[in-house]
C-alpha cells in the first residue's frame, strides 16, 4: 500500500523554536523586583526597630559669674522682709481715709488711714463738759466745806452739818476723778481711729478701701480685717532650702553669691545669716537664711533667688562685673574650625554653631549663637549628630 511507503519526516515537531508569550516574561521580572525590594525593605525596616534610642538630658544656658567656679552648692529660695507687719485698725468702723498706696515709703507713727470717729468725738465732748460741771460744783462744795470746819471748830456748828459738807465735797472729788478718766477713755478710743505705722517700711499691699468696715479681730464677710501690709526693706534676707544631706557643707557667715531670677545678669555678695535649728520632714530640707552685703532698689519681697555657697570669700570688685552666658563644657563638640553645641526639636538633633570665650571651672562663655534660656544637650559623644533622632529624659 502506498501509505506505508509515505514519508512522515515532514510531519515531526520542532520544540526548539517553540514561541514565548513576552508578557509573560514581563511578569516573571516585576515579581523577582517585588520580591528584592520586600528583601531589602525588611531588612532595613527591622535594622531601625532594632536601634536603640539615644536618651539625652537637657540642660539651660544661663548666666554665670566669675565666682561660680568656686561654687560647692546651689539652692533656690525667695526674699523674704523679716520686719513685716499686717496694719490694722484697734477698733471698728468704717474707713474714711486712706493715705498711702502700693510703694510707698512710711516713717514710724505716720497716719496711714482713719476710720470714722464723729461718735466719739461727741462722747468725749459730753466727757469735758461734765468735767467742768463737777469742777463748778466741787468749787462749791470745797467752800461749804471749809466754813463748815471754821463754823464747828468756833462751836458755832453740828457734827451733822460738817459730816454732810465734807461727804458732799468727797463725793465730788470723785465724780471729778470719774469724769478726767472718762476723758481719757474716749481720748483713747479716738486715737484707736488712727492707723498708725509701727515702724520705717514701705506699703507692699493695700487691703481695704474708702468705704469699707474695718475690725480689730480680722476680716469677715462685712468687714476688712488688715488695711495695709508694709515691710522694712532694710530687712530682706533669701530664704533657700538645703537638702538634708547637704547641711554640713554650709556654715553661719560663709560668704555665697545671690543671683534673682529676674534679673540673671546681676549678682549680689551674700552672707549665711542663720541656719534654721529645724527641718522640714516633707521636703527633707533645712532653711537657710541669707543675708545681702549689698543691694539696691531692684530686689523686693518675694521675688525668687538662686544662691551660690563658696568656698572661699567673695570679692565685691567680681559681684559687679556683669556675668557672662555659658554653657557645660561637656555640651560642645568640635568639629574641624567649628565649635558645635546640639537643640532637640520634635526629638531630633540639630546642630548650633557658637563662639567661646574664657572657661570658668566646667563652665564656658559664650560669646554668639545662644541666647539665655535656650536649651541644649548636656552631654555630647561621638553618637550625637546632626539629624539624629532623641528622646529627652529628665
Amino acid at each position: 500500500m502506498e501509505t506505508k511507503n509515505a514519508d512522515l519526516s515532514s510531519l515531526r515537531i520542532n520544540r526548539g523554536e517553540e514561541h514565548k508569550s513576552p508578557s509573560s516574561t514581563r511578569n516573571i521580572v516585576i515579581w523577582v523586583a517585588v520580591i528584592i525590594a520586600i528583601l531589602f525593605g525588611g531588612y532595613f525596616g527591622i535594622n531601625i526597630l532594632l536601634e536603640k534610642t539615644i536618651e539625652v538630658k537637657l540642660t539651660t544656658v544661663e548666666f554665670q559669674s566669675s565666682s561660680q567656679s568656686s561654687t560647692i552648692l546651689t539652692a533656690s529660695g525667695y526674699i523674704v522682709a523679716q520686719r513685716k507687719a499686717s496694719v490694722a485698725s484697734k477698733g471698728t468702723g468704717r474707713l474714711v481715709y486712706l493715705g498711702v498706696v502700693e510703694g510707698d515709703k512710711v516713717k514710724k507713727d505716720q497716719i496711714l488711714a482713719r476710720i470714722e470717729d464723729s461718735d466719739i468725738k461727741a462722747q468725749l465732748e459730753e466727757a469735758k463738759a461734765n468735767l467742768k460741771f463737777y469742777e463748778a460744783d466741787l468749787k462749791e462744795a470745797q467752800n461749804n466745806y471749809k466754813r463748815e470746819t471754821e463754823l464747828l471748830e468756833k462751836g458755832l456748828s453740828s457734827t451733822q452739818l460738817y459730816d454732810r459738807a465734807e461727804a458732799n465735797y468727797n463725793r465730788l472729788l470723785a465724780s471729778l476723778d470719774i469724769a478726767k478718766a472718762r476723758i481719757s477713755q474716749y481720748e483713747v478710743a479716738l486715737e484707736n481711729t488712727l492707723i498708725r505705722a509701727p515702724f520705717d517700711g514701705t506699703v507692699l499691699t493695700k487691703n481695704a478701701e474708702i468705704g469699707e468696715v474695718v475690725a480689730p479681730l480680722g476680716a469677715s464677710t462685712t468687714s476688712r480685717g488688715a488695711v495695709v501690709l508694709i515691710a522694712d526693706m532694710k530687712s530682706l534676707l533669701v530664704e533657700a532650702d538645703v537638702s538634708e544631706s547637704n547641711i554640713e557643707k554650709i556654715e553661719v557667715a560663709q560668704d555665697c553669691e545671690i543671683v534673682l531670677d529676674a534679673y540673671p545678669e546681676k549678682s549680689y555678695a551674700g552672707y549665711v545669716f542663720k541656719i534654721v535649728p529645724t527641718a522640714d520632714r516633707s521636703k527633707a530640707t533645712v532653711m537657710v537664711k541669707v543675708g545681702f552685703k549689698n543691694y539696691d532698689s531692684r530686689v523686693l519681697p518675694e521675688m525668687s533667688a538662686k544662691v551660690l555657697f563658696l568656698n572661699e570669700s567673695v570679692d565685691l570688685s567680681t559681684t559687679n562685673q556683669k556675668p557672662v552666658l555659658t554653657v557645660p563644657i561637656s555640651s560642645i563638640k568640635q568639629d574641624g574650625e567649628e565649635t558645635l553645641v546640639y537643640s532637640v526639636s520634635k526629638d531630633i538633633v540639630e546642630a548650633i554653631i557658637i563662639s567661646t570665650g574664657k572657661r570658668l571651672g566646667n563652665y564656658i562663655e559664650v560669646t554668639s549663637g545662644l541666647q539665655s534660656g535656650d536649651k541644649i544637650i548636656e552631654k555630647v559623644d561621638e553618637n550625637i549628630t546632626q539629624g539624629k533622632k532623641v528622646k529627652i529624659v529628665n
